[in-house]
């Protein structure tokens, strides 16, 4: 009912100023790596989510990252983590990161990591530190924040069923495509029965796990199912057509937890003294793209912006043209632009944007990083490139 769409914006607009949204990134960034093609002299600009990829493109070498997110928690846990680089060894970072709890995290944070830490970053762990501490219902930090929640919620389904459970964990540990496939196509009648279909198709749901209105939208329009038509169509390419073996993300949503050999690339002990060094080339900005470049002009290299400009295109025009006129006046010729959406086609682009910039959604080289994509949640990725 349309009348209910401000009480679902507000409801929206409330989760997500007033909580953790994103305890792990939902992009693919070796995706990002392949088609970025960052350097040694890249200045990037990009939307924090939980800060995870940033880390990643600094295996790259590249000379500075500033990332952007309007929530000030999002920013908090990056600080975190590049605090943790800073004073602790391999195996305390991993418990943290990795297993998501740490029984001595508390005072591990009181005597080594706070001082590290940011006063806004400090404020946000301090009234929080239960997250890390392994006990309680959710015994894991990728158990925490909104969409830490839904994943929570999913795993006491799957702990309701008997023999999901440990189905699921034969399909997260599948050596080949066809155990698989025959694993999967047990256990979907379980992952799509009518009592989820009910509750993935919530507005509050959605919300949870960072889906606004305007996107909620796409999925009821094109899926019979609504958004669990989408999650359906997800799931049969990620877990038929590609591996689980280093599929970290759905492992971690599934599982609360990574393994050493099933994790974000800066949770692989070969690249732990290589990310500490590099660490403190991330830089946090609570605030938006447009009021960042505002306050920080300069020559930037790439720009990766998530799915935010969906949002955009919906409910702030104006908004989203200044953003693009600030992008242009910051870019030089050849800087890469990068951005996903739950449509498979933009349209919203304007029009002097299409002048000045080159798009590219489907040619090959897109088209097959779009397929190997490990996440499977967007409908499209577009490159650009400035003229």
């Amino acid at each position: 009912m349309q009348v209910l769409n401000p009480v679902r914006d507000w409801l929206f607009n409330r989760v997500h100023s007033n909580n953790l949204v994103y305890n792990t990134c939902w992009e693919d960034p070796r995706c990002d790596r392949e088609l970025m093609q960052f350097e040694a002299g890249s200045k990037i600009v990009m939307i924090t989510s939980a800060g995870c990829n940033a880390l990643d493109y600094l295996l790259d070498g590249p000379a500075s990252i500033d990332c952007i997110d309007m929530n000030h928690r999002q920013n908090a846990l990056l600080e975190l983590k590049k605090a943790c680089f800073r004073v602790l060894g391999f195996k305390d970072f991993f418990m943290i990161f990795g297993k998501g709890r740490h029984r001595h995290f508390k005072s591990l944070y009181l005597k080594k990591i706070r001082p590290e830490l940011p006063a806004f970053a400090a404020a946000y762990w301090d009234k929080n530190l239960r997250f890390f501490n392994g006990r309680g219902l959710r015994k894991s930090f990728y158990h925490f924040g909104t969409s830490g929640t839904f994943a929570w919620l999913a795993k006491q389904y799957f702990a309701s069923k008997p023999g999901l459970k440990a189905k699921v964990d034969q399909l997260l540990g599948a050596t080949d495509l066809a155990t698989q496939q025959q694993i999967y196509r047990e256990i979907e009648p379980s992952l799509l029965h009518p009592i989820i279909e009910w509750a993935v198709n919530r507005h509050l749901t959605m919300c949870l796990v960072g889906v606004p209105r305007s996107q909620q939208q796409l999925f009821v329009t094109k899926y019979e199912r609504g958004a669990l038509g989408f999650i359906q169509q997800s799931l049969e390419k990620v877990f038929t057509k590609l591996p689980t073996s280093d599929n970290y993300f759905w492992r971690v949503y599934l599982d609360g937890a990574y393994t050493e050999s099933c994790c974000p690339n800066y949770l692989m002990a070969h690249n732990f003294d290589t990310l500490r060094a590099r660490s403190e080339r991330i830089h946090t900005h609570t605030t938006t793209v447009s009021q960042f470049l505002k306050n920080n002009p300069g020559a930037y290299t790439h720009f990766i912006l998530l799915d935010h400009q969906d949002w955009l295109a919906e409910n702030d025009l104006e908004a989203l043209e200044e953003e693009w006129q600030l992008i242009l006046q910051n870019s030089a010729p050849g800087t890469r632009i990068l951005l996903r959406s739950a449509a498979e086609t933009i349209d919203f682009f304007p029009n002097f944007v299409k002048t000045k910039v080159r798009f590219e959604s489907s040619n090959d080289v897109l088209a097959d990083s779009h397929q190997r994509d490990r996440v499977g949640t967007y409908a499209s990725v577009y490159l650009g490139t400035v003229l």
